[in-house]
């Protein structure tokens, strides 16, 4: 039987973040390569993180060019069915939006895999009568049921699916082996790009407050500088008293990154990030044996179980966090009894082979549906 044919038009790094490293798993996994005849377009436009949600020429360059790669795919090959990770709002819904009419105008269809989020509040007329267009006979994918909230008004129940985001494990190769002293502070460790809705100075308020309980903890900033500015942060360090208690490590790639996981005792993430979806950087936590300590954002609720596998808090209350920080500085058996809870969960739930495997069913389950109704 010929395989079934899928264009994947989907963002790929650069830049990096977890739209762009879950394309690019799917454009390298052997399960949906092999399970299907596929086609890779890449969406993105942007080659940096500050470049998202802005205009150039450059990037209109770029989009036109996928335009025009696009229409050409229509004369080359007929395909099953068109993969897309559309962008929830902004600029670059409305540019996926016309690669959509392109695609509908020709009678293709269609499932999206939403990455990031806000729908829901987007109330104007304008708004809602494009979401009726680009959701009207088509599918969707969520990465968790916590997400569905902000597309029901659009897409029925019976045409979503979800599927949970996955990473690669690591190799048992690169771990290291740590002998831990009962009078060794605790390490907080907080990895991403350093961004305020990431929660950047939310966690030195914790911190210092931290520092008032005279607890002994060092706190680990691992990630670009974005919005946050050095010349910023160091000052808030300063004035919270800070300078022993902060380290900042800068971007750490690949073994270096899994060094800096290895190392710490504990992961703190209070984004309030209005496009926090499903952090990525939560899974890689969970896959190193570190209790969590995030918030009620997005889909992370179902990733973090409260009080199982870490702590989740309300966004921006410093106070909140900083006594779930103590808890666990105070508690090293709960660190590693919840960072053990944590492993168990990733490995049921969260590893790259359940992604690719589930997305593979969701795909070909979407296929077979559109064939019964022709």
């Amino acid at each position: 039987m010929a395989k079934s044919k899928i264009l994947f038009i989907l963002h790929l790094p650069p830049p990096v973040h977890g739209a762009g490293m879950v394309g690019k798993f799917i454009k390298e996994s052997a399960v949906i390569n092999q399970r299907f005849e596929t086609d890779y377009m890449n969406l993105a436009t942007s080659e940096s993180i500050d470049q998202i949600g802005k205009a150039g020429i450059s990037k209109l360059f770029t989009f036109l060019k996928i335009l025009g790669t696009l229409l050409k795919s229509f004369t080359t090959k007929k395909y099953d069915l068109y993969y897309m990770t559309l962008t929830a709002t902004g600029p670059g819904f409305y540019k996926d939006a016309v690669i959509v009419l392109l695609l509908k105008l020709f009678g293709k269809k269609l499932i999206y895999h939403f990455h990031n989020k806000g729908i829901a509040e987007r109330n104007n007329i304008i708004s809602k009568c494009l979401y009726r267009f680009v959701f009207r006979n088509t599918n969707s994918i969520l990465l968790s049921p916590s997400l569905y909230k902000d597309i029901r008004n659009y897409a029925k129940p019976d045409h979503v699916f979800f599927c949970a985001n996955g990473i690669p494990e690591v190799s048992k190769e690169t771990t290291l082996s740590t002998e831990k002293k009962e009078d060794a502070p605790c390490n907080f460790l907080f990895l991403s790009n350093l961004i305020k809705e990431k929660g950047v100075y939310v966690l030195l308020e914790a911190c210092s407050l931290l520092k008032e309980m005279k607890l002994n903890f060092i706190c680990h900033f691992v990630g670009p500088w974005e919005d946050v500015t050095e010349k910023e942060f160091y000052a808030r360090v300063s004035a919270y008293q800070l300078n022993e208690n902060i380290l900042v490590h800068g971007r750490k790639y690949g073994a270096e990154k899994q060094q800096v996981l290895q190392l710490a005792d504990v992961f703190v993430f209070p984004t309030f990030y209005h496009n926090e979806c499903f952090p990525l950087v939560l899974l890689e936590a969970m896959q190193f044996s570190l209790p969590v300590v995030s918030t009620y954002e997005g889909g992370i609720p179902d990733i973090v179980k409260e009080g199982e596998t870490g702590f989740l808090v309300h966004q921006k209350n410093a106070s909140a966090l900083a006594e779930k920080m103590k808890v666990l500085v105070e508690n090293p058996s709960l660190r590693k009894d919840m960072g053990k809870a944590g492993l168990n969960r990733f490995k049921e739930n969260f590893t790259l082979e359940l992604f690719e495997n589930n997305l593979a069913v969701i795909l070909q389950e979407v296929i077979t549906r559109n064939r019964m109704k022709n």
